[in-house]
């Protein structure tokens, strides 16, 4: 099938037609390459036995793709003004459903309610709006565990934090959140010149696969993303720096003694394993001042 959807006169006439603009204050830029979208579609490696989630589908060009591939389609708009566009750009399949909410809004297992049974798998694929990537995902990850794989276009300095691993730059707080529950990698790299309005930032495609099974399980989450977050508090300070606002300092020291660690490491260099065990000490031996 040709793809009428995502290319640059096509989206140009669709604006101009409609009397539309991206509007900043939804992220909108505008995918207009196809061979980056058939790059996203492979990478989430879709069939007709799963259910294809997509945030914020703007004109429909992914999500053009996705009902081609995919057994069908939940998308969340949150830009009431490109409902009717999406309905008409997409009129040519009907395994899609357009949902105008915001997604940090949506109880998403309540609406995965209703596909229940009728799909083996449910994988979110989009070209997520990168003032709230973060939140999204977090959201995301931490109330539902029906989502197995993910597959986002995100800034790629954002990509790299997630990504990041253990004693390199990119390796902070964001990393261990998203590593504590699945598997990310990138894909690959996206220029700023596919997209319309052409952003400040380049991009980049990665994936999320949620483990069957936490690698490792924290007693207490709650407080280890807190302990995470205050770890990277200041990023040039020891852990010992870091926490001493928020634990004594007398059981940072035994917390370090315990697991055979120096005194003056700093958060980048120990893994996600070390802050489940921290995060267990702290919950077994008291967590205040």
């Amino acid at each position: 099938m040709q793809n009428k959807i995502g290319n640059k006169s096509f989206i140009d006439k669709t604006l101009n037609d409609n009397n539309l603009y991206a509007k900043k204050k939804f992220g909108q830029n505008f995918l207009k390459d196809q061979n980056i979208l058939s790059k996203i579609i492979e990478a989430a490696n879709l069939d007709k036995d799963t259910l294809a989630i997509e945030i914020g589908p703007g004109l429909g060009s992914l999500t053009e793709r996705l009902c081609e591939s995919a057994g069908f389609v939940l998308a969340y708009e949150i830009d009431i003004d490109l409902i009717p566009i999406l309905n008409e750009n997409l009129k040519e399949h009907n395994n899609f459903k357009i949902v105008n909410k915001d997604i940090l809004e949506v109880d998403i297992n309540k609406d995965l309610l209703e596909y229940e049974g009728k799909y083996k798998n449910i994988v979110l694929v989009a070209n997520l709006p990168y003032y709230i990537t973060t939140p999204i995902i977090l959201g995301l990850l931490e109330n539902t565990k029906k989502i197995k794989k993910y597959v986002m276009m995100v800034q790629l300095e954002v990509a790299d934090r997630i990504c990041g691993k253990p004693k390199t730059k990119d390796y902070n707080a964001l990393s261990i959140a998203i590593g504590y529950r699945a598997n990310a990698y990138k894909n690959f790299n996206v220029p700023r010149t596919v997209f319309i309005p052409e952003p400040n930032v380049d991009s980049a495609v990665i994936s999320l696969d949620l483990y069957e099974k936490p690698q490792y399980i924290a007693k207490n989450e709650d407080l280890f993303f807190k302990l995470i977050r205050e770890s990277f508090n200041q990023r040039r300070k020891t852990l010992i720096n870091n926490l001493s606002k928020a634990y004594s300092k007398e059981l940072i020291n035994n917390m370090l003694n315990e697991f055979n660690i120096k005194q003056n490491v700093r958060s980048e260099e120990l893994d996600i394993k070390t802050f489940v065990d921290f995060s267990n000490y702290i919950s077994e031996n008291g967590d205040k001042k």
